[in-house]
């Protein structure tokens, strides 16, 4: 299912430390996927429905070169990923065999998929820059994936960096990584995002008028009440 547009807008205003906060005020303490770093500085905010690939340990008979012109394959999964999604790979934290390398991820690209994020690594990284797919993961790897982990599945529950990530759930990255909102948290995460990004940043103004952090982050009650009679004063 496509994510609203205004999500999306909303969403990619809103920093993944804000999100971890809001989620963790709703008990969600495991949203943020271990590893995912950006393969590059500069990489844009997205947000869109997890795509989810699952591989598991490599087995001899199954996890062979033959094996990608299999129905049931990375390549046909990417035939199937719609566009706007973020592709989320579970890959054990397996370093040393790369689950992608440049063409895969150029035909990624060319399905409009707005980003790659895995707890494993890519390989032929030069040429995966190349691409332009924003990508999140561990880094680098020479051998391909079957040389340490075999294809399964693709759009079913898996764990990327210790997190449970369900197709259709929503992932948001930014340069501190890979955060995942439940999709039955999506309304109320969307709804406090915005309030939580304003505050943070009154917040912030303040502390850079010299305030003292007691009383202000978090704020008490007199802080809470200069901040909506600025925010007021800003709607006036």
């Amino acid at each position: 299912m496509t994510l609203d547009p205004k999500i999306v807008e909303t969403l990619s205003g809103v920093s993944t430390a804000t999100l971890t906060t809001l989620l963790l005020k709703k008990g969600l303490r495991n949203v943020w996927m271990r590893g995912t770093r950006p393969i590059r500085e500069g990489q844009p905010r997205l947000v869109g429905r997890a795509f989810t690939l699952r591989f598991v340990p490599a087995r001899e008979d199954l996890a062979t070169p033959e094996s990608w012109s299999n129905p049931k394959s990375t390549r046909a999964a990417i035939e199937a990923m719609p566009a706007g999604c973020i592709t989320v790979v579970d890959a054990m934290g397996v370093t040393d065999a790369g689950i992608f390398g440049d063409i895969l991820c150029a035909r990624m690209q060319k399905r409009g998929v707005a980003a790659l994020v895995t707890d494993g690594v890519v390989r032929d990284v030069a040429g995966v820059l190349g691409t332009g797919l924003p990508v999140w993961c561990r880094g680098a790897a020479a051998p391909p994936s079957v040389a340490g982990l075999t294809f399964v599945n693709w759009q079913e529950p898996i764990g990327c960096g210790g997190v449970a990530v369900f197709p259709d759930d929503v992932v948001v990255v930014d340069q501190d990584g890979a955060v995942l909102i439940p999709a039955a948290f999506l309304d109320d995460v969307v709804k406090g995002a915005v309030e939580q990004e304003r505050l943070e940043a009154w917040i912030m103004s303040e502390v850079e008028k010299g305030a003292a952090l007691p009383g202000l982050y978090p704020p008490n009650a007199e802080n809470k009440a200069r901040y909506e009679a600025a925010m007021r004063g800003k709607a006036g």
